[in-house]
Protein backbone atom coordinates (compact mmCIF):
# COMPACT_ATOMS: atom_id res chain seq x y z
CA UNK A 1 0.00 0.00 0.00
CA UNK A 2 1.06 3.41 0.57
CA UNK A 3 2.01 3.99 3.14
CA UNK A 4 1.69 0.19 4.69
CA UNK A 5 2.48 -3.35 3.76
CA UNK A 6 0.56 -6.47 4.83
CA UNK A 7 1.53 -10.20 4.85
CA UNK A 8 -1.06 -13.03 4.94
CA UNK A 9 -0.19 -15.72 7.36
CA UNK A 10 -0.97 -19.39 7.12
CA UNK A 11 -4.09 -20.33 8.66
CA UNK A 12 -5.68 -17.35 7.41
CA UNK A 13 -4.66 -14.60 9.68
CA UNK A 14 -3.29 -11.15 8.53
CA UNK A 15 -0.57 -8.68 9.98
CA UNK A 16 0.41 -5.24 8.86
CA UNK A 17 2.34 -2.58 9.63
CA UNK A 18 3.20 1.20 8.74
CA UNK A 19 0.75 3.86 8.76
CA UNK A 20 -2.97 4.76 9.23
CA UNK A 21 -5.65 2.39 9.97
CA UNK A 22 -4.12 -1.04 10.09
CA UNK A 23 -6.64 -3.16 10.80
CA UNK A 24 -6.24 -4.07 14.69
CA UNK A 25 -9.15 -1.12 15.83
CA UNK A 26 -6.83 1.55 16.55
CA UNK A 27 -4.43 4.40 14.21
CA UNK A 28 -1.04 3.93 13.43
CA UNK A 29 1.59 6.81 12.97
CA UNK A 30 4.17 4.54 11.28
CA UNK A 31 3.73 1.01 13.37
CA UNK A 32 7.46 -0.85 13.26
CA UNK A 33 6.62 -4.18 14.47
CA UNK A 34 3.45 -5.67 12.38
CA UNK A 35 -0.13 -5.85 14.07
CA UNK A 36 -2.98 -8.74 13.83
CA UNK A 37 -5.56 -7.86 12.02
CA UNK A 38 -9.30 -8.33 13.12
CA UNK A 39 -9.41 -11.33 11.01
CA UNK A 40 -8.42 -14.96 10.78
CA UNK A 41 -9.94 -16.67 7.84
CA UNK A 42 -8.43 -14.93 4.60
CA UNK A 43 -7.14 -16.42 1.24
CA UNK A 44 -5.34 -13.04 -0.25
CA UNK A 45 -5.13 -9.32 1.03
CA UNK A 46 -4.02 -6.68 -0.75
CA UNK A 47 -3.46 -3.16 0.50
CA UNK A 48 -3.91 -0.05 -1.20
CA UNK A 49 -4.17 4.13 -0.67
CA UNK A 50 -5.27 4.54 3.00
CA UNK A 51 -7.41 1.00 3.12
CA UNK A 52 -7.10 -2.29 2.68
CA UNK A 53 -9.47 -5.24 1.85
CA UNK A 54 -8.98 -9.07 2.19
CA UNK A 55 -10.76 -12.05 0.22
CA UNK A 56 -12.28 -14.34 2.98
CA UNK A 57 -12.58 -18.16 2.49
CA UNK A 58 -16.68 -17.86 2.24
CA UNK A 59 -16.39 -15.17 -1.00
CA UNK A 60 -17.07 -12.57 1.13
CA UNK A 61 -14.34 -9.61 0.92
CA UNK A 62 -13.53 -7.42 4.37
CA UNK A 63 -11.88 -3.68 4.15
CA UNK A 64 -11.07 -1.05 6.75
CA UNK A 65 -8.95 2.12 6.31
CA UNK A 66 -9.95 5.17 5.58
CA UNK A 67 -13.28 5.54 4.45
CA UNK A 68 -13.53 8.68 1.77
CA UNK A 69 -14.31 7.74 -2.09
CA UNK A 70 -16.92 4.95 -0.33
CA UNK A 71 -13.70 2.83 -1.13
CA UNK A 72 -14.63 0.47 2.14
CA UNK A 73 -17.47 -0.40 -0.04
CA UNK A 74 -20.15 -0.97 2.91
CA UNK A 75 -22.14 1.80 1.71
CA UNK A 76 -20.59 4.48 3.40
CA UNK A 77 -17.78 7.09 3.32
CA UNK A 78 -16.88 5.79 7.18
CA UNK A 79 -13.18 5.38 8.06
CA UNK A 80 -13.08 1.55 9.58
CA UNK A 81 -10.09 0.59 12.31
CA UNK A 82 -11.53 -3.00 11.90
CA UNK A 83 -12.43 -5.03 9.13
CA UNK A 84 -16.10 -4.68 7.58
CA UNK A 85 -18.39 -6.65 5.07
CA UNK A 86 -17.98 -5.65 1.62
CA UNK A 87 -21.89 -4.90 0.40
CA UNK A 88 -23.18 -7.74 -1.59
CA UNK A 89 -20.39 -9.60 -2.41
CA UNK A 90 -20.54 -13.64 -1.52
CA UNK A 91 -18.50 -15.34 -4.77
CA UNK A 92 -15.11 -13.65 -4.60
CA UNK A 93 -12.43 -15.34 -5.99
CA UNK A 94 -9.95 -12.27 -6.52
CA UNK A 95 -9.54 -8.50 -5.08
CA UNK A 96 -7.51 -5.62 -6.03
CA UNK A 97 -7.28 -2.57 -3.84
CA UNK A 98 -5.03 0.03 -4.77
CA UNK A 99 -5.23 3.51 -4.63
CA UNK A 100 -8.37 4.48 -3.40
CA UNK A 101 -10.59 1.88 -5.32
CA UNK A 102 -10.93 -1.71 -5.09
CA UNK A 103 -12.76 -4.43 -7.84
CA UNK A 104 -13.11 -8.17 -7.20
CA UNK A 105 -13.41 -10.93 -9.50
CA UNK A 106 -16.34 -12.93 -8.60
CA UNK A 107 -17.02 -16.85 -9.22
CA UNK A 108 -19.10 -16.74 -12.55
CA UNK A 109 -16.37 -14.08 -14.00
CA UNK A 110 -18.38 -10.97 -13.66
CA UNK A 111 -16.22 -8.13 -12.26
CA UNK A 112 -17.29 -5.38 -9.07
CA UNK A 113 -15.75 -2.27 -8.64
CA UNK A 114 -16.15 0.79 -5.90
CA UNK A 115 -14.32 3.43 -4.16
CA UNK A 116 -12.98 6.52 -6.39
CA UNK A 117 -14.44 6.76 -10.11
CA UNK A 118 -13.40 10.26 -11.40
CA UNK A 119 -12.01 8.76 -14.75
CA UNK A 120 -14.20 6.13 -14.89
CA UNK A 121 -12.10 3.50 -13.03
CA UNK A 122 -14.88 1.67 -11.88
CA UNK A 123 -15.94 0.58 -15.31
CA UNK A 124 -19.70 0.90 -15.34
CA UNK A 125 -20.34 3.57 -18.06
CA UNK A 126 -19.81 6.96 -15.84
CA UNK A 127 -17.37 9.01 -13.62
CA UNK A 128 -19.64 9.08 -10.16
CA UNK A 129 -17.39 7.17 -6.82
CA UNK A 130 -19.41 4.46 -5.68
CA UNK A 131 -19.49 3.48 -1.71
CA UNK A 132 -20.91 0.30 -2.86
CA UNK A 133 -20.06 -2.37 -5.41
CA UNK A 134 -20.95 -1.88 -9.04
CA UNK A 135 -20.85 -4.03 -11.85
CA UNK A 136 -17.94 -3.30 -14.29
CA UNK A 137 -20.49 -3.50 -17.66
CA UNK A 138 -19.56 -6.11 -20.69
CA UNK A 139 -17.17 -8.36 -18.86
CA UNK A 140 -18.09 -12.29 -17.45
CA UNK A 141 -15.63 -14.01 -18.21
CA UNK A 142 -12.78 -12.77 -15.81
CA UNK A 143 -9.90 -14.74 -13.81
CA UNK A 144 -7.74 -11.85 -12.60
CA UNK A 145 -8.25 -8.34 -11.97
CA UNK A 146 -5.47 -5.58 -11.49
CA UNK A 147 -6.18 -1.75 -10.20
CA UNK A 148 -3.81 1.39 -9.72
CA UNK A 149 -4.41 5.07 -9.20
CA UNK A 150 -6.92 6.15 -12.16
CA UNK A 151 -7.26 2.49 -14.24
CA UNK A 152 -8.02 -0.97 -14.53
CA UNK A 153 -7.46 -4.01 -16.14
CA UNK A 154 -8.62 -7.85 -16.12
CA UNK A 155 -7.51 -11.01 -17.45
CA UNK A 156 -10.24 -13.04 -19.04
CA UNK A 157 -10.13 -16.72 -19.19
CA UNK A 158 -9.54 -16.40 -23.57
CA UNK A 159 -6.41 -15.10 -22.15
CA UNK A 160 -7.06 -11.59 -23.69
CA UNK A 161 -7.14 -8.36 -21.42
CA UNK A 162 -9.33 -5.90 -21.23
CA UNK A 163 -8.94 -2.59 -19.43
CA UNK A 164 -10.86 0.90 -18.47
CA UNK A 165 -10.34 4.04 -17.21
CA UNK A 166 -7.84 7.17 -17.72
CA UNK A 167 -5.81 6.96 -20.85
CA UNK A 168 -3.39 9.69 -21.86
CA UNK A 169 -1.11 7.60 -22.43
CA UNK A 170 -2.43 4.42 -23.77
CA UNK A 171 -2.59 2.64 -20.57
CA UNK A 172 -5.73 1.14 -22.11
CA UNK A 173 -3.44 -0.57 -24.73
CA UNK A 174 -6.23 -0.18 -27.11
CA UNK A 175 -4.06 2.54 -29.52
CA UNK A 176 -5.93 5.45 -28.34
CA UNK A 177 -5.38 7.79 -25.59
CA UNK A 178 -8.81 8.42 -25.18
CA UNK A 179 -10.63 7.84 -21.58
CA UNK A 180 -13.01 4.86 -21.61
CA UNK A 181 -15.82 4.47 -18.44
CA UNK A 182 -16.03 0.93 -19.87
CA UNK A 183 -14.12 -1.69 -20.82
CA UNK A 184 -11.71 -2.13 -23.98
CA UNK A 185 -9.65 -4.99 -25.11
CA UNK A 186 -5.79 -4.45 -25.14
CA UNK A 187 -4.77 -4.75 -28.58
CA UNK A 188 -2.65 -7.60 -29.68
CA UNK A 189 -2.69 -9.77 -26.44
CA UNK A 190 -4.47 -13.34 -26.91
CA UNK A 191 -1.86 -15.50 -24.48
CA UNK A 192 -1.88 -13.51 -21.10
CA UNK A 193 -1.45 -15.37 -17.65
CA UNK A 194 -1.24 -12.24 -15.48
CA UNK A 195 -1.54 -8.25 -16.25
CA UNK A 196 -0.12 -5.97 -13.99
CA UNK A 197 -1.09 -1.74 -13.56
CA UNK A 198 1.27 0.13 -12.44
CA UNK A 199 0.96 1.78 -8.79
CA UNK A 200 0.19 5.16 -8.14
CA UNK A 201 -0.31 7.67 -11.12
CA UNK A 202 2.52 5.55 -13.14
CA UNK A 203 -0.22 4.97 -15.73
CA UNK A 204 1.27 1.86 -17.76
CA UNK A 205 0.44 -1.59 -17.85
CA UNK A 206 2.42 -4.99 -17.66
CA UNK A 207 1.25 -8.70 -18.92
CA UNK A 208 3.37 -11.73 -18.69
CA UNK A 209 2.70 -13.73 -20.98
CA UNK A 210 2.34 -17.93 -21.39
CA UNK A 211 5.15 -18.33 -23.59
CA UNK A 212 7.16 -16.38 -20.49
CA UNK A 213 8.03 -13.13 -22.38
CA UNK A 214 6.17 -9.75 -20.69
CA UNK A 215 4.75 -6.84 -23.18
CA UNK A 216 3.82 -3.34 -21.31
CA UNK A 217 2.26 -0.20 -22.85
CA UNK A 218 1.13 3.46 -21.37
CA UNK A 219 3.64 5.75 -19.98
CA UNK A 220 6.92 5.54 -21.09
CA UNK A 221 8.95 8.55 -19.43
CA UNK A 222 11.75 6.29 -17.29
CA UNK A 223 11.89 3.74 -19.66
CA UNK A 224 9.27 1.04 -17.35
CA UNK A 225 7.78 0.06 -21.07
CA UNK A 226 11.87 -1.84 -21.35
CA UNK A 227 11.46 -1.79 -24.92
CA UNK A 228 14.94 0.25 -25.07
CA UNK A 229 13.32 3.76 -25.70
CA UNK A 230 11.22 6.34 -23.81
CA UNK A 231 8.49 6.84 -26.39
CA UNK A 232 5.30 6.22 -25.00
CA UNK A 233 3.44 3.28 -26.27
CA UNK A 234 -0.35 2.84 -26.59
CA UNK A 235 -0.54 -0.60 -27.66
CA UNK A 236 1.78 -3.61 -25.67
CA UNK A 237 5.33 -4.08 -27.08
CA UNK A 238 7.53 -6.75 -26.16
CA UNK A 239 10.02 -6.18 -23.27
CA UNK A 240 13.98 -6.73 -24.54
CA UNK A 241 16.02 -9.16 -23.14
CA UNK A 242 13.03 -11.25 -21.15
CA UNK A 243 11.78 -14.55 -22.68
CA UNK A 244 11.85 -16.71 -19.22
CA UNK A 245 9.98 -14.88 -16.94
CA UNK A 246 7.45 -16.83 -14.37
CA UNK A 247 6.55 -13.58 -12.01
CA UNK A 248 6.72 -9.56 -12.63
CA UNK A 249 5.75 -6.74 -10.10
CA UNK A 250 5.18 -3.42 -11.45
CA UNK A 251 5.86 -0.29 -9.10
CA UNK A 252 5.38 3.24 -10.18
CA UNK A 253 7.94 3.90 -12.69
CA UNK A 254 9.99 0.63 -12.73
CA UNK A 255 9.30 -3.25 -13.40
CA UNK A 256 11.00 -6.45 -11.79
CA UNK A 257 10.72 -10.24 -13.19
CA UNK A 258 11.50 -12.97 -11.84
CA UNK A 259 13.04 -15.57 -14.52
CA UNK A 260 12.34 -19.66 -14.48
CA UNK A 261 16.73 -19.70 -13.83
CA UNK A 262 15.66 -17.95 -10.55
CA UNK A 263 17.48 -15.04 -11.15
CA UNK A 264 15.46 -11.32 -11.62
CA UNK A 265 15.98 -8.53 -13.71
CA UNK A 266 14.67 -5.05 -13.47
CA UNK A 267 14.03 -1.84 -15.97
CA UNK A 268 12.67 1.76 -15.83
CA UNK A 269 13.64 4.49 -12.82
CA UNK A 270 16.83 3.97 -10.81
CA UNK A 271 17.39 7.07 -9.21
CA UNK A 272 17.33 5.52 -5.50
CA UNK A 273 19.04 2.10 -7.12
CA UNK A 274 15.86 0.42 -7.55
CA UNK A 275 16.78 -1.53 -10.08
CA UNK A 276 19.46 -3.55 -8.06
CA UNK A 277 22.24 -3.15 -10.53
CA UNK A 278 24.46 -1.14 -8.40
CA UNK A 279 24.15 1.96 -10.33
CA UNK A 280 21.91 4.98 -10.50
CA UNK A 281 19.85 6.10 -13.88
CA UNK A 282 17.36 4.58 -15.49
CA UNK A 283 17.73 1.98 -17.75
CA UNK A 284 14.89 1.11 -20.90
CA UNK A 285 15.79 -2.48 -21.34
CA UNK A 286 15.48 -5.33 -19.40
Amino acid sequence: GTNRGCALISGGSIKCWGDGYLGDGGYSNYSTPPVSVKISNATKVSAGGGHSCALIDNGTIECWGGGNYGKIGDGSTSSRSTPVAVSSISTATDISSRYSHSCAVLSGGTVKCWGWNNRGQLGNGNTTDQTSPVSVSGISNATQVSVYGEHTCARLNDSTIKCWGYNPFGQLGDGTSTSRTTPVAVSGISNATKVYVGIDYSEFSCALLSDSTVKCWGSNSYGQIGDGSTSTRYTPVAVSGISNATQISVSRYHVCARLSDATIKCWGSNDSGQLGDGKKGSSNNA
